[in-house]
């Protein structure tokens, strides 16, 4: 068996906590483990690397690009990002936006527009949902949010808001702005597309 697929069995069968930073590093570059030992003591002792090298400081930077990569990839967020309707949309089932009644959900966000919480606070009827600003703002402040978008869907196909929608809209507004928990957003959804207030500029 070769280095390389040595290499690669062990952390396959052991797990990365198996390999050494050299092995890791070689297995990621696909170099030999003598080369990337090599990296690895030069990356750890900047001030050793002759400034004068090409090759060294070539070295030097790839192993500074990994630092970074592995240090992003590491602390990813996987909690999405709510900064469009469309985004707000594909977060919404298609049993709910081909439901037969409405239903009227809240999108918590925090201060980085990342969701944190989703929950249906009404199931009205084949034409209305009644919805009232306690129920919306309720989760929102239970879960510390920084802003919230109110989805609802409209079981007719057709997301164009009604004038009651529209009133639903100015008082979840003004009670945002009194909560200091802002409406982000209105959508409607439904089997056809979506409609968003923010984006056609009622809020």
């Amino acid at each position: 068996m070769s280095v390389k697929a040595d290499l690669l069995a062990r952390l396959r069968t052991r797990g990365s906590e198996a390999l050494n930073d050299a092995e890791l590093l070689a297995v990621v570059l696909c170099v030999p483990v003598e080369k990337a030992t090599d990296m690895v003591r030069d990356s750890n002792e900047p001030a050793t690397l002759p400034m004068d090298s090409r090759g060294a400081a070539r070295v030097s930077t790839r192993m500074v690009a990994l630092k970074e990569y592995a240090k992003r990839t590491h602390n990813i967020d996987p909690r999405p990002v709510i900064d469009t309707a469309r985004a707000v949309a594909g977060l919404i089932p298609a049993n709910v936006r081909e439901a037969r009644k409405e239903h009227f959900l809240i999108l918590c966000l925090n201060a980085r527009r990342q969701l944190v919480h989703l929950e249906t606070v009404s199931i009205g009827t084949l034409s209305a949902s009644l919805v009232h600003p306690r129920e919306v703002y309720s989760p929102a402040i239970t879960h510390s949010a920084a802003a919230v978008v109110a989805v609802h869907n409209h079981p007719s196909g057709d997301p164009t808001p009604s004038a009651e929608d529209r009133e639903a809209t100015r008082r979840l507004q003004r009670a945002g702005e009194l909560l200091g928990i802002p409406l982000a957003d209105h959508v409607i959804v439904s089997a056809s597309g979506f409609y968003s207030f923010r984006e056609h500029g009622l809020l």
